[in-house]
């Protein structure tokens, strides 16, 4: 029960902000409060959310995945170049688009843990393998068009009488988040935060720290899976589609409060900040805020996350002061 309310008390500050930010929007736009306006906000915020479920098993390893916004972008315009408009091409490359998630995130996993290259170079250098495979099949300017049964989940919805049509990206988020919180809860989720929150002491501990890590990673490439499927029938196709998407989902987790380094940290939590994220720059577009200035925003919050960290690390290192010896008089 106290660990439980200790949950709910460190998660409490995101879900706060999260409701300042939908009352600040309301003020501003009063229809955004009308269950349309509101599904769309979630249609929007879903691909994010869930990237940043993925990004959470990751970082509360102790490990970064930046490899998940160029995934997102050669898993659409594979899927694009591959379909090329055939329904019948649907299910066989969207269980295509699985299986290349797994073997990235195996990759990611295997490259990390059993070769101890830090995840940051692992991560950025399959980015950059990534987008140069992008860029070389397509030289800029990808080909070929996604089905309409492809765009079903990022675009359409059920419709519900006397509410409106229900995203097909919301219940997929919902799905998720809750398929997430009992993997949490879980014999592995445990044994995921231990991992984070000291190796060492894990290992000792009879964890399988490497297998562990290596599960996260592929949870990780999975997600950005499933994120790829839902924008590439809300976004289209693009070669830019998922920029930066993976800095976006880092902030989000930080934003949720899972600290930098592992080891702490609510996956609930983390997904709110992707719904505060997404919130905010709502309320900065409806005030008329350059869009130029969500990449500051991000960076902000990823520098003043990581010197919270860096910060706290210290702390926990310093050793007490020992207490004066009283000199004889």
């Amino acid at each position: 029960m106290r660990a439980l309310r200790d949950r709910v008390g460190a998660a409490a500050p995101v879900f706060g902000v999260l409701l300042l930010l939908l009352v600040a929007i309301a003020v501003v736009n009063p229809s955004f409060l009308e269950p349309a306006s509101l599904l769309a906000y979630l249609k929007r915020a879903a691909p994010l959310a869930i990237l940043a479920v993925g990004q959470y098993f990751v970082i509360v390893s102790g490990e970064f995945d930046l490899s998940v916004g160029s995934l997102v972008t050669v898993q659409v315009v594979v899927a694009a170049r591959l379909i090329d408009g055939d329904e019948s091409a649907t299910l066989p490359v969207i269980v295509l688009l699985v299986g290349l998630g797994l073997l990235v995130g195996l990759a990611n996993g295997l490259i990390t843990t059993r070769l101890h290259v830090p995840s940051f170079v692992t991560t950025l250098g399959m980015l950059l393998v990534l987008s140069g495979a992008v860029f070389l099949w397509t030289g800029g300017a990808p080909r070929g068009s996604l089905s309409q049964a492809f765009r079903v989940p990022g675009r359409q919805g059920i419709d519900i009488p006397g509410f409106g049509q229900v995203p097909w990206s919301a219940l997929i988020l919902i799905a998720v988040a809750a398929g997430a919180a009992v993997l949490m809860r879980s014999a592995w989720g445990h044994t995921l935060v231990a991992t984070g929150d000291n190796d060492r002491a894990a290992v000792l501990a009879g964890v399988p720290v490497a297998r562990v890590r290596t599960t996260a990673f592929v949870l990780s490439a999975l997600a950005a899976t499933v994120a790829a499927i839902l924008l590439g029938g809300f976004a289209g196709v693009s070669a830019q589609v998922g920029e930066g998407l993976e800095f976006s989902a880092i902030t989000a987790v930080v934003l949720g409060g899972v600290v930098l380094g592992g080891g702490r940290g609510s996956v609930l939590a983390a997904l709110a900040g992707a719904l505060v994220l997404e919130a905010l720059f709502t309320l900065l577009n409806l005030l008329g805020v350059s869009g130029a200035l969500e990449s500051t925003v991000q960076g902000v919050i990823i520098i003043a996350a990581v010197a919270y960290a860096a910060r706290r690390a210290g702390r926990r290192r310093r050793p007490p002061v020992p207490e004066p010896t009283p000199q004889p008089a």
